[in-house]
Formats: C-alpha cells, structure tokens, sequence
C-alpha cells in the first residue's frame, strides 16, 4: 500500500507539491497541474526541470492525472478527439523517461440535447476509448478510468458496459469514493436519485486497480432539477462511504495506491483556473492538503485496526472448546 495525492491543490508550484509530498513522508505524486501545465504540455526544458527536481528529491509520479477523454470532451466532435489523442501520445514518452505506468483518463461528456448512452453514440465513446487504450497497450501504460463525470461515471452498469466494451489488460478502474455522492444514479428512468459510493465501489470492485479519496455531500434541488449544498469533506466526514469501502479494501488484501483528492475550499483549483492567489490562500492549501493527508493516515490506521481485531476475534471462535 502507498499513499499519494494530487499535490496541485496544495500548490501549483511544482517544488512546493514536492516539500508538501516530503513533509508528509510520502514518495509519490500523482501529477494533474504542474506549474501551469501538465506533463503533456511542457516544454523539453521544463519537462527536464521536472525530471531533475524529481531525481533530486526521491519523489516519484505514480500516475498522469491527465484531462484524456475529460468532461470538457465532447464524444461527438472529432477535434477533441484528436485532443485527447495528442495529449496521450504526447505524455507516453515522458511518462516512459519517468517510469510512470499509468494514465488517468475518461469517457468523454455526456452529449448534449439527446440521450447521452443511446446505442448509437455508446458504439462512438466505446470506439473511441478503445482507441486510446489500445495506444496505452501498445506502450505499456495502464489507461485507469475515473468514475467521474464523463459517461463511465453515470452508474455502475456504465462502468461495466464500457468495461465489457473496452476488454483490455490495460484497462483499468480508478475508484474515486467521492464522485458519486455528486452525481445521480442514471439508471431506469428519472427523477434520479444520488449515487451510493458503497453501490457502485461494491458493484465493480473486482476490476477496481486505484482509488482517488474524495468525500462530500450533497442535495438534490427539487425545484431546479438539478443538486444543491455541494460540498466536500475531509475524508471519512461525508457521504463518501470512506471508512467502509477501505476497511473492506483492507479486509480483502488491496495493496495498491490511495491517492487525496481533497477539493476542499473554492480555491483549490485556483491558480490552475487563472485566479489570484493571495499569501493566505497559497498557505491555505498547503496547510489544507497537509491536514486531509494526515486525517486520511488516520482513518486508514483505524480501520486497519478494526480489521485486525475481526481476524483476533475469528480466531478465538474458530479455536476448539
């Protein structure tokens, strides 16, 4: 087991996500926003300045949270097809110099005006995703779908139609225990309800590779059809089933990557979205990062503990009287 983040919503400065990473005794990234871009879209001299700092500092980058296939995606238009494909075959090389074995990418946005998983357009984003897996097959990285906003996130059933559809050893489920608290349940017919994190983790836990923590709550707005009080939380404090879902990943034997995704304040993203950032917000979001780290170590300990004394307590029953 390892614990990594997405250090960019401690600081957009590269240096400083790696003193934040350090001070957490932690060895690994996972790499959205640096300095401004992303690891795509530096340039040769600011990718080797990354290489060096990251040589330097024995940190290293587990994972390219890259915006392949992202909800700014749309499945119908080819220019962002080819977007995504350019960003894609742009990384590769670099995350090869790196030693970077997997990509977090998506399943395009849900179309506009029409029924965003109707037959027709399913064989699109499905051709389409294909398409970009098997890029990652070919150079062996590991495409690690997130169950956000894009078509995949949409239920359990979309993960495993595109799941199904994909079938490709480099094709790989991101967990992320906070997205379905804020996006409805799209199965059978509307009104929707919210997603269960617990519903959906348990439906496609076998295929499931990584997880992004993330927690939060939110409202459905019945006036404007849509959701209200949006809010995220440390981990373990919303309606993310945290707790549950690690202790049973821990239950179970997953020793893989748990990666913070806090997006905790209205600044998080901010330098990544052009905005200002004062001396109080850029130590704000260190300090908020720190802490969402450490509450995480907690609660993993925690529930490591319960683990621990279910398989005390079995034992003493399955001794002979």
């Amino acid at each position: 087991m390892f614990l990594t983040g997405f250090a960019d919503e401690a600081s957009i400065d590269f240096k400083k996500q790696i003193e934040v990473t350090k001070r957490l005794g932690w060895s690994h990234i996972e790499a959205r926003c640096i300095n401004g871009k992303n690891l795509a879209s530096l340039s040769d001299e600011e990718f080797e300045e990354v290489e060096q700092q990251l040589a330097e500092s024995g940190i290293s980058i587990n994972c390219f949270g890259s915006g392949v296939a992202n909800g700014g995606r749309d499945p119908r238009k080819e220019a962002d097809f080819e977007a995504s494909c350019k960003e894609l075959t742009d990384a590769i090389p670099r995350m090869q110099k790196l030693g970077i074995k997997m990509i977090r990418g998506m399943s395009f946005a849900l179309a506009q005006g029409e029924q965003f998983d109707s037959p027709e357009l399913e064989a699109i984003i499905f051709r389409k995703v294909k398409t970009l897996v098997s890029i990652c097959e070919d150079n062996g990285i590991i495409y690690g779908h997130e169950n956000c906003s894009t078509y995949g996130g949409q239920s359990f059933k979309h993960t495993l139609k595109l799941l199904e559809a994909i079938n490709s050893p480099a094709f790989t489920l991101i967990f992320d225990t906070g997205n379905p608290v804020f996006t409805f349940r799209r199965i059978g017919n509307p009104p929707y309800p919210i997603q269960s994190s617990w519903e959906f983790y348990r439906k496609v836990k076998p295929f499931i590779s990584y997880l992004h923590i993330k927690d939060g709550c939110t409202e459905i707005n019945e006036e404007a059809g849509g959701l209200k009080n949006m809010k995220c939380t440390f981990p373990g404090e919303g309606c993310g089933d945290v707790r549950a879902i690690v202790t049973d990943l821990i239950r179970t034997g997953y020793d893989g990557g748990f990666s913070m995704e806090p997006h905790i304040g209205m600044f998080y993203q901010s330098a990544a979205y052009g905005l200002k950032e004062n001396d109080f917000i850029k130590q704000r979001k260190i300090d908020v990062y720190y802490e969402y780290g450490r509450r995480f170590e907690q609660l993993y300990k925690e529930c490591k503990a319960n683990v621990e004394a279910e398989k005390a307590e079995a034992a003493l029953w399955a001794k002979p009287v």
